[in-house]
């Protein structure tokens, strides 16, 4: 993967980051990093935010802007938009609603089948995670005072699921169906309410 485009892969999983974690985490130069940021500024692709600090200068940090998210695939894009929309215009809203629930239905049976074998809640967690990861949504699991958050940096249906708004409780649905009465799933942070990314707090009950 080129240095460009594992700078953007990095800032789209961690959010806002200076050039000195940068250099970091990718192994280069801090003044290699500045070079790389300034030009995706450049481009349009990356916006900035000085934060004060006790001593010294600010702190500059870097962060993508609308254009720089659209560098990652929406895996359904246009075509999607369209079938939703010939959907509700020939069966309505409820049938765009019969659709939702059918998808759902799968994607629970085969998240259901992935994770039979799964001891307990943490290796159920583990491989959710990792189906999402093959399915684009860039997942990582953090382990919490509380229990555990679900991290997915990326909706690779954001489009489809901002026409319909029933993909997205969908998700949801299938979370919390899937790890069944072992916790609770809330989601607290979502990319369609204009937030970074789509997190989920898994309450152990």
């Amino acid at each position: 993967m080129k240095t460009i485009d594992r700078i953007l892969h990095t800032i789209k999983r961690e959010g806002a980051v200076t050039a000195k974690q940068l250099a970091e985490d990718l192994g280069i130069t801090t003044m290699g990093a500045r070079q790389h940021l300034q030009a995706l500024e450049d481009d349009g692709v990356l916006a900035f935010h000085d934060v004060k600090v006790k001593v010294g200068r600010p702190t500059r940090h870097w962060s993508l802007t609308k254009q720089g998210h659209d560098q990652f695939a929406d895996r359904h894009g246009e075509l999607t938009i369209q079938v939703i929309e010939a959907v509700e215009h020939i069966f309505g809203k409820e049938g765009l609603a019969k659709v939702a629930a059918e998808r759902e239905a799968q994607t629970l049976a085969q998240y259901q089948q992935a994770v039979q074998h799964c001891p307990d809640l943490a290796a159920k967690l583990e491989k959710l995670v990792e189906l999402r990861e093959q399915e684009g949504y860039m997942a990582e699991l953090e382990q919490t005072e509380q229990g555990y958050l679900l991290v997915e940096n990326h909706c690779p249906i954001c489009k489809a699921a901002q026409r319909c708004p029933n993909l997205c409780q969908s998700e949801l649905n299938v979370f919390q169906r899937l790890l069944g009465d072992e916790c609770r799933v809330e989601r607290s942070e979502h990319i369609i309410a204009g937030e970074r990314r789509c997190t989920y707090q898994i309450y152990p009950l």
